[in-house]
């Protein structure tokens, strides 16, 4: 029996997880099929990924289904099933309840659960071409087995090359916060640490650029999520590590060793959803928002570990007003990434039971986005998604993060900032642009004007532009009359520096190093707020072709 399995991620850089697990419970149970794995994007030519799935005619599909991809899957077993009459069709994922709902009745089978929790009936019936429309796998029965490592050596050859690896060291979640299918679930289930160390060792014997943890709180036990972390820091290389973090469960020797950690290595992801107290309450998401300032906030300051942060639009009991209250916390911990997605409605969660007592509206294919609730009508929910795309263009990249540090420093309300940023993006029709760093830079600049601190934000967006590797300044940002120019600043320093610089550029490199390097004096109150003032007051910054080993990429700052 030869048998297909399918997953179709969001982008080629992703992997599919779940076809390594379904491949090695299949090998285990029907030791006789042969099965191979297809890994596509929901961005490839539809006829040619058709093509790839039924060519050689194989005896089984399998299909995995998530939120992003269960239409194009929906779509593609429907042709499958014309080109290959008898081919067996099998979906599981999170989205398989809703694939087989939108197929006809009789051409498909379900399977739910985990997969290494699925009997014996299933692995009987599938070779004898007897498969039943439904097949169910407990969780429950998961401490009893073993979560095996799903990889083999010939995978990163082929199926993962240029990919992320995806890993998991636990399954299940200590909430069941209403809008997640995890709320269905019970129980939470840990891999023994030796296991973890000796899968970890495996994968970064083949030196992958990202592993990504799917574990959906990695530190639900602070000791063993520090463990986990003190392995993967002692095996040194560039792997980039990815990590799901509940932010109320850091001990203080947990945030003691991220400090250390080098650059660039972790990455979190951290859910807070909301910080008012009544949402938390009606979508049973247990966590403290006041326990969640202080560990974000140190990490943040630390800038060795990037930072993302999740608020979720449309939740129960969140207003206009309270949902700007949670962003203005947020962005006063000062995370790199704020992002604020919409709710989704998705089958077989408790909210979605409850969504017609609360008022939803929501779309009714996927991703099931919310449109208006009880506490939102559709014109401030629409507002308000406005205004978090606002956020991600000019808040969530490297662009403008000396901004975004004095402003938060002076304690102003970035909730009023954004607002009436998102007021000036709309009347220029700024989301049907290009997002470029020149037009933010433009609007930010008329946004600044006329503030008492007008002239130290247009310095800090000069610093930030010239950082970002630009060997110019905008028409935006040129300097005002009267001050000294970049070129008569690079030309002056040319003629008055000694000869060679330690560590800056010798003899040899000195008109290398002033050919490319560009040259800014700014103001004192600028320097003062960057943390560059000179004992004299006149120093010049130079802004070299040489990166900084930090977060961000920046080009190197030198005071001369």
């Amino acid at each position: 029996m030869r048998i297909r399995l399918v997953g179709l991620n969001a982008r080629f850089t992703h992997s599919c997880l779940a076809l390594f697990c379904v491949r090695n419970e299949l090998e285990q149970n029907c030791p006789s099929a042969e099965i191979e794995i297809y890994q596509g994007t929901i961005n490839d030519g539809y006829f040619q990924t058709l093509l790839r799935l039924t060519a050689g005619a194989p005896d089984g599909l399998f299909f995995s289904a998530a939120i992003w991809n269960s239409e194009l899957v929906v779509r593609l077993i429907g042709d499958c099933l014309r080109v290959l009459p008898g081919v067996a069709v099998v979906v599981g994922g999170p989205q398989a309840g809703e694939v087989g709902r939108l197929l006809p009745p009789g051409g498909i089978t379900v399977v739910r659960g985990e997969i290494e929790a699925i009997g014996t009936d299933f692995y009987a019936d599938l070779p004898a071409g007897r498969l039943q429309p439904h097949y169910a796998g407990s969780f429950l029965r998961l401490p009893v087995k073993r979560l095996d490592f799903p990889y083999r050596d010939e995978d990163f050859r082929l199926h993962l090359r240029h990919r992320h690896i995806y890993y998991e060291s636990s399954r299940g979640c200590p909430f069941a916060c209403s809008y997640c299918l995890s709320a269905a679930e019970k129980g939470l289930w840990h891999k023994d640490l030796e296991q973890v160390f000796g899968e970890l060792g495996e994968i970064l014997r083949h030196r992958p650029q990202v592993v990504r943890f799917v574990d959906r709180t990695f530190n639900d036990i602070p000791d063993r999520a520090l463990a986990i972390w003190r392995f993967l820091a002692a095996q040194g290389g560039d792997t980039l590590f990815h990590f799901e973090i509940a932010p109320d469960r850091f001990s203080e020797e947990m945030l003691a060793f991220l400090a250390q950690v080098p650059q660039g290595r972790f990455q979190f992801e951290i859910g807070i959803q909301s910080t008012n107290s009544e949402t938390l309450a009606a979508i049973d998401r247990r966590i403290d928002p006041q326990l969640a300032h202080d560990p974000i906030r140190r990490l943040a300051t630390a800038a060795n570990i990037h930072l993302h942060v999740d608020l979720i639009l449309g939740l129960p009991h969140e207003t206009r007003a309270t949902f700007l209250r949670s962003f203005a916390a947020v962005f006063a911990m000062g995370a790199h990434y704020i992002q604020m997605g919409l709710l989704k409605i998705l089958p077989d969660t408790p909210i979605q039971r409850s969504a017609e007592a609360m008022g939803y509206l929501h779309c009714s294919e996927p991703p099931y986005s919310v449109l208006a609730n009880r506490w939102l009508g559709r014109e401030d929910l629409a507002s308000l998604y406005w205004f978090g795309e606002c956020v991600e263009r000019f808040h969530n990249n490297r662009y403008f993060v000396s901004l975004w540090r004095y402003l938060r420093a002076g304690g102003e309300d970035m909730a009023r900032f954004f607002q009436g940023l998102l007021a000036l993006c709309q009347q220029q029709r700024f989301f049907e642009l290009a997002a470029t760093q020149e037009l933010m830079c433009r609007l930010l600049c008329r946004y600044l004007t006329g503030r008492d601190d007008e002239e130290l934000t247009r310095d800090l967006l000069r610093y930030d532009w010239l950082r970002c590797g630009h060997r110019f300044l905008p028409p935006c940002l040129a300097l005002e009359e009267g001050r000294e120019q970049p070129a008569a600043t690079r030309d002056r320093l040319y003629r008055t520096m000694p000869v060679a610089v330690e560590g800056v550029y010798d003899l040899g490199g000195r008109n290398h190093f002033f050919r490319k390097a560009s040259c800014l004096r700014l103001s004192a109150a600028a320097m003062q707020v960057l943390g560059h003032a000179g004992p004299d007051g006149k120093s010049a910054l130079c802004f070299t072709a040489r990166q900084e080993d930090s977060l961000f990429r920046f080009n190197q700052v030198i005071i001369l």
